[in-house]
């Protein structure tokens, strides 16, 4: 396998466990009424991240491709801000939201340099 393969078959499948994470956490807040609100919102921003980057995968040109991944991007910036939130108002305790909070951040840098090596290799 190339190295551009293996790094999309990482993103791709690090962003669809990412999914399920989020998953997990929008199940393990609905017991609180904040919770469920934020939940939602994060369910949404934090499963759409590998959504739009699997549908990258299956793009039809680098225009295409671009717009799929800054969709990502956009979408794992909102979800950090509703973790920032649910841990802040103490909904889910800091230590148990910090691994999570760190692959959230590694997927922003991961996408942010698709972009950008994508958007610098554009003729």
């Amino acid at each position: 396998m190339k190295k551009q393969e293996k790094s999309s078959a990482d993103i791709v499948q690090r962003t669809s466990d990412y999914a399920l994470r989020i998953i997990k956490l929008y199940r393990y807040i609905q017991k609180d009424d904040v919770g469920r609100v934020i939940g939602k919102q994060l369910l949404r921003s934090g499963t759409s991240v590998g959504a739009n980057v699997h549908e990258a995968q299956g793009a039809q040109s680098r225009a295409d491709f671009i717009a799929k991944i800054s969709i990502a991007h956009k979408e794992i910036l909102e979800t950090a801000y509703w973790l920032h939130l649910l841990t802040e108002a103490n909904i889910v305790p800091s230590d148990r939201m910090a691994d999570l909070q760190n692959e959230t951040q590694q997927i922003r840098k991961i996408l942010a340099s698709i972009l950008l090596t994508t958007k610098q290799n554009c003729p």
